[in-house]
């Protein structure tokens, strides 16, 4: 299964994660060195949810933005209805 969002079809980015060594200049030192520069993927936060698609419960990736904004609305529990309480006669 792809790492996409279903609805708007975010996915992983290319980020880079940078090594430095030295002081910075700011707390006294003779400032900053980059000595590498490794690649790597920033992954989307998705969540696997039920959702109400074209009327039937589906389960889905969606990530935490169009969750959040309502554009998918999740599948609500089915609950059982309780007994009324009965009134006693005193």
């Amino acid at each position: 299964m792809a790492q996409v969002c279903d609805i708007c079809s975010k996915g992983p980015i290319k980020a880079r994660k940078i090594t430095r060594r030295g002081k910075p200049k700011k707390t006294g030192g003779i400032g900053l060195n980059i000595t590498g520069i490794h690649l790597r993927r920033q992954m989307a936060n998705l969540q696997s949810i039920r959702a109400i698609i074209n009327g039937r419960p589906q389960r889905v990736l969606v990530c935490t933005r169009c969750l959040r904004s309502g554009k998918v609305q999740k599948r609500q529990a089915i609950r059982k209805a309780s007994p009324a309480p009965v009134a006693t006669a005193s």
